[in-house]
């Protein structure tokens, strides 16, 4: 397992280093003084003159390469070119809300979507499997932006179950060890903290976690079919195997291999930033930020960011493979 983790590491380093050249290409294609896009607002003679000793702009491009490259490998970079806050500070102190936001939608959307197709897989036909199926359609149909403010607006507004925004209710008195506001609570013993916060990502969560589910529901319905076609499958009911050994060993340990390459690359999807989501409900995570940057053609924060998401995508990416190989010892040797 450590050499089959090990290959899939050394697949992810081209990847990443073919981003870091297109970047630091693209920040010097960008029309005019490349100093002067990254400081946005920030530009002044001054500032121009710092920012183009900091990168290199006035030296070979080689040169400026390895600047660049130098200040990646450290983790500089650079800074906002509207708030003057530095990149890496920014997405770290944003991460968490982000990444609290993404396990609710996930506990949602697979909590519910795997039970749900595989049901409906194991009674294809009935009611139930086309009421799943519709229900997916539909999940997957509905805009987030609109099913953010509809469920805003029927449970915190209309009958005040759930709070409408924010992370946590602003007069509790908590402690911040991590910023994961539930896991604090956890920490500290602050129970009230730690189900306020819960409680905050309840209609968020149920709210990015819709489009997930409709798709992990109709993947895992599909697989699931699949693998009850299958010869080994029969095989095993006609040896007279009890019918909850036939689902553990032999249908849900095949059909998941393709519900886990989802889950992952939903999870990067989610990690990235849900901007509907966090702006409906005010959330200041990835996605918010993302959105302020790209209104402001804040170049630096976008060149972290697509930084910062290529990291997220291959960390992700190496736990699939990594399960995979869990689930199915038969990858390890590929």
């Amino acid at each position: 397992m450590i050499r089959f983790i090990a290959r899939r590491l050394l697949l992810v380093v081209p990847v990443l280093a073919g981003l870091v050249v297109l970047l630091f290409l693209w920040v010097r294609a960008l029309p005019g003084d490349p100093a002067r896009a990254l400081l946005g607002q920030r530009a002044t003679p001054a500032g121009i003159e710092a920012v183009n000793e900091l990168y290199g702009f006035d030296e070979p491009l080689l040169v400026q390469f390895g600047i660049y490259v130098r200040q990646v490998l450290t983790g500089d970079l650079g800074s906002s070119g509207y708030t003057g806050e530095p990149v890496v500070a920014s997405f770290v102190s944003r991460f968490p809300a982000t990444v609290e936001l993404t396990l609710a939608a996930l506990v949602f959307a697979v909590g519910l979507g795997i039970p749900l197709g595989y049901l409906a897989a194991r009674r294809a036909g009935s009611w139930l499997d086309g009421l799943t199926v519709g229900g997916s359609l539909l999940g997957v149909v509905v805009p987030v932006f609109f099913l953010a403010y509809l469920l805003k607006l029927v449970f915190a507004q209309w009958l005040g179950w759930l709070p409408t925004d924010g992370r946590q209710d602003v007069r509790i008195d908590a402690t911040h060890v991590t910023d994961f506001y539930v896991l604090d609570g956890l920490l500290t013993r602050e129970w009230d903290a730690a189900l306020d916060a819960l409680v905050h990502l309840v209609l968020p969560g149920l709210a990015l976690g819709t489009i997930p589910l409709a798709i992990v529901v109709r993947i895992t319905r599909a697989s699931v079919l699949e693998v009850l076609g299958e010869d080994f499958v029969r095989t095993a009911e006609s040896k007279g195997l009890a019918a909850s050994v036939v689902r553990r060993r032999h249908v849900l340990r095949n059909a998941l291999l393709p519900v886990v390459t989802t889950i992952g690359l939903q999870t990067g999807l989610l990690l990235s930033g849900a901007v509907l989501t966090e702006s409906v409900f005010a959330i200041n995570g990835i996605g918010s930020y993302l959105f302020t940057a790209i209104s402001q053609l804040d170049y630096a924060v976008l060149q972290g960011y697509i930084l910062f998401i290529a990291l997220v995508y291959a960390l992700v990416n190496l736990t699939v493979d990594v399960l995979y190989g869990v689930i199915d010892p038969r990858v390890r040797v590929s």
